[in-house]
């Protein structure tokens, strides 16, 4: 930044936008709601800062220097901008948005969150698009932080402290296999249960251990666990193709005509989904629309 730069400031620059406009002090005065003695020690400042006259008296009102001249037009967009950089955000309209959006999310955040969202989504806002990203959540505070990310669905156990927050449902789990399974005619005894063959959704990849077992270790039992898959999406055809049984969030079988549901014999804990994003975003009129539009679709 040069020396004038760091000797003006916003007000000075506004005074001689109207002088320049103008070419009358007294008039320039009016049009800033200022008094003109206000207005003539603000162009003395204006002189000595661009070491130019800039406005001489002439038969006529004051007539402008060359370097006068030359500032008028630049100066006048420079300002133009600023009241556009500084001016409230408009209401953003959806029918006419083109912003494409990126979210992170698990094949459990697409089917619960996403699937219900998306149909209203294309008919309100046809211009848009979506990015549906892998969910990586020890990248989560980063990826919002850069603009990576504008949105990301994950449990409040291991959601990132630092990013804004909103808890969209409290999820619990059910005992599923497929319709006509011969063990899931009624709700199971928990031996019943233990014995049952088990697929479970390990996200990390080959695991054999959930909550589940986790509880059923403070009653001193365990179960088979046959089957660790990746993703819940490929559980449901495992479960319906199979005498496999899972326990399973209750969201993403309550439609599934294929499945048998029961509650299970054990109180296992659910757990909180949020929607996340950065304080960036946080006011952006496209933004809070985003975000709403997904809340009234649950």
């Amino acid at each position: 930044m040069n020396n004038s730069l760091r000797r003006l400031d916003l007000n000075l620059l506004v005074t001689l936008n109207a002088l320049l406009a103008e070419h009358n002090v007294t008039r320039a005065a009016m049009r800033l709601h200022l008094s003109q003695p206000t207005v003539s020690v603000q162009l003395a400042r204006l002189r000595e800062v661009f070491g130019d006259p800039l406005l001489l008296p002439g038969p006529r009102g004051m007539r402008p220097t060359a370097r006068a001249d030359e500032l008028r037009e630049p100066l006048r967009q420079a300002l133009e901008a600023l009241e556009r950089a500084v001016a409230p955000s408009s209401p953003f309209d959806p029918a006419r948005a083109g912003q494409t959006w990126r979210i992170a999310a698990s094949d459990y955040g697409e089917s619960t969150i996403l699937s219900p969202a998306l149909a209203e989504l294309r008919s309100a806002a046809p211009g848009t698009r979506l990015a549906i990203l892998e969910l990586l959540p020890p990248m989560l505070a980063r990826q919002a932080e850069q603009g990576d990310i504008d949105l990301a669905f994950h449990i409040s156990a291991e959601a990132p402290p630092s990013l804004q927050r909103r808890p969209l449902f409290t999820e619990r789990y059910v005992l599923a296999g497929r319709v006509g399974h011969p063990r899931l005619k009624r709700r199971p005894t928990l031996a019943q249960f233990c014995k049952l063959d088990h697929v479970i959704v390990s996200p990390d990849g080959g695991g054999f251990h959930g909550v589940t077992d986790t509880a059923l270790a403070e009653l001193g039992m365990t179960r088979r666990v046959a089957l660790s898959v990746p993703h819940f999406l490929f559980l449901a055809s495992v479960l319906t193709s199979t005498d496999l049984v899972a326990m399973v969030p209750s969201r993403l079988v309550r439609d599934n005509d294929a499945l048998q549901v029961v509650e299970p014999p054990l109180e296992v804990p659910g757990f909180e989904m949020l929607m996340l994003w950065h304080e960036r975003v946080h006011r952006d009129p496209a933004h809070q629309w985003l975000r709403e539009h997904i809340v009234k679709s649950l």
